[in-house]
């Protein structure tokens, strides 16, 4: 029976994270994956012969500069490549909106659609920035749990001196972007529904609800935290795809003499006397440490890897019962004979567009309507589509002429009502997502040579993103920060002594950021030196 400082349950980005860092102090570690391959739901595998691609995570700007430079990422082959725009939205069949980089660029392309909203960028990004600033700072720190001891009295007290340094006007306006929902907050500049809905995307990415749901703002500020190369704003791809990402990490640690284990799927959390001391595999092995790290969804973890859940406080586990999951989240992957050719702005040439992230949501109102639509009918009839093709900056994806896409699509139930099952409604699901594409690039489902669908429940018995949920848990007020996953256990720790949190349940939540493992390798060094 092998014996370790720390497992780590899910070979995930963040679990690799936390690995290295615990690896470097001088841990003895083991990370344990259920699949045969690491890099959980940042991976990159062939889907169709001569075709791989990202299979879920899909885009780099989230990836904490911090963890690039403390793992020696680049010098372990990871290369991000920039896009040349950030998106491109086709609004109809004549018109098209982009996004480039740069102020006066964005300017002066909004100004073809609405000279009021151009004039009005400036100080929208100012603002912007500001918040972005503000919590920026706070993505590396752990929280302070309410009814802590002096540590999180300590914390909270940094907290509020930092806080209270802000102007009156930017602490009014952190209240907003947690309070608001995108398209409430952002027609404080905007009017044109097409500027609106563009800005408002961001707001609803792996987020089920409206942009006029209270809380997208504040996901439309996560998603603004991002830099590649150290150019804030940017958005990239990593050359050979998300598994490139963790491709790197993984290297990184068994340099540091981690142990990684594939096709491990753990059954349960041993508990002994109130303290986890290791983990049971589902072919019965027993594998012992002085602490276990999980990186799965919380609601996974309590809900079905602790045996005995008399070990958690009552309140704990219900809470635990109604922890919100689910992104609203489709997700596929194409291999197509040529580029989309898109009636508002035609061509089959490389472009800049189609290295942008292009998205099929011309106004407010679309978005909107999806949401409405996957409520009352299980799947948007006009879905939410964001369509990457990484092979037009990547030419280790696709064999020479053809490319890959990914669609990134939004508001598809977690759960369908009336007794059916995803599994009966992937394919038609499927159908209406490259139907809508179709509907502004007319050869696009022409020159779909193989597909690859991963509905909500498929992401889940994948990947174990339960509903779906690409955050490991909404990120509304009552599950972000102190209340991460929930007060009282905002650092890190969970009620059964050595068994913590590292992955993106806990602060600061979801997208490829490496925070989370990050933060939560700090926590556990402090308790096991």
């Amino acid at each position: 029976m092998s014996s370790y400082d720390i497992i780590i349950i899910g070979a995930g980005h963040n679990g690799l994270v936390c690995a290295c860092y615990l690896a470097d102090a001088g841990l003895k570690v083991k990370v344990i994956e259920r699949r045969d391959v690491v890099g959980g739901a940042a991976v990159t595998e062939e889907f169709h012969p001569g075709f791989r691609n990202s299979v879920a995570s899909y885009t780099v700007s989230l990836l904490n500069p911090k963890v690039i430079d403390d793992l020696k990422l680049y010098d372990n082959g990871l290369k991000i490549v920039e896009r040349p725009i950030a998106n491109f939205w086709p609004l109809d069949h004549k018109r098209y909106l982009k996004l480039p980089f740069g102020l006066e660029k964005v300017k002066r392309e909004f100004a073809r659609i609405s000279p009021r909203d151009a004039a009005n960028l400036e100080d929208f990004y100012d603002t912007l920035e500001v918040a972005a600033d503000a919590l920026r700072g706070l993505v590396l720190e752990t929280p302070p749990n309410v009814g802590g001891g002096l540590l999180d009295l300590w914390r909270a007290i940094k907290l509020g001196g930092r806080l209270n340094k802000l102007k009156l006007e930017n602490q009014r306006l952190l209240l907003d972007l947690f309070t608001l929902s995108a398209a409430e907050f952002l027609e404080r500049w905007f009017e044109n529904p097409e500027v609106i809905g563009a800005f408002s995307f961001d707001g609803i990415v792996g987020f089920y609800g409206s942009p006029h749901t209270p809380g997208t703002a504040y996901v439309l500020l996560h998603h603004a935290f991002g830099e590649v190369n150290g150019k804030k704003g940017m958005w990239g791809h990593a050359i050979g795809g998300m598994g490139a990402i963790t491709g790197a990490m993984a290297r990184v640690a068994e340099s540091r003499g981690v142990s990684i284990s594939l096709d491990a799927p753990v059954k349960q959390v041993v508990v002994e006397g109130g303290k986890a001391v290791g983990v049971e595999l589902e072919d019965g092995e027993i594998i012992r440490a002085r602490g276990i790290a999980a990186n799965v969804n919380p609601k996974l973890l309590f809900g079905r890897m602790i045996g005995d859940v008399a070990q958690l406080p009552p309140d704990f586990r219900r809470r635990m019962d109604v922890w919100k999951c689910g992104s609203g989240t489709f997700r596929m992957n194409v291999a197509l004979e040529e580029l989309p050719d898109f009636t508002c702005l035609p061509g089959k040439e490389l472009a800049e567009h189609h290295q942008a992230g292009i998205i099929i949501g011309p106004d407010v109102d679309y978005l909107d309507r999806a949401y409405r639509d996957a409520c009352d009918y299980g799947w948007s009839q006009n879905p939410i589509v964001e369509m990457l093709i990484p092979s037009t900056l990547d030419d280790t994806l696709a064999p020479p002429g053809k490319h890959v896409a990914s669609l990134f699509c939004q508001q598809f139930a977690p759960e369908l009502e009336g007794g059916r099952s995803w599994d009966d409604a992937r394919e038609e699901a499927a159908d209406r997502i490259i139907e809508t594409v179709n509907l502004y690039a007319p050869n696009f489902a022409e020159s779909v040579i193989a597909r690859q669908i991963m509905s909500p429940l498929d992401l889940e018995r994948t990947f174990g993103l339960v509903g779906g949920d690409i955050f490991h848990g909404a990120l509304t007020l009552n599950q972000m920060f102190s209340a991460r996953p929930m007060l009282g256990y905002a650092d890190y720790r969970t009620p059964i002594k050595g068994l913590y949190l590292c992955g993106a349940g806990a602060h600061p939540g979801g997208g490829v950021t490496g925070a989370p493992g990050h933060n939560a390798a700090r926590e556990i060094l402090r308790d096991i030196r």
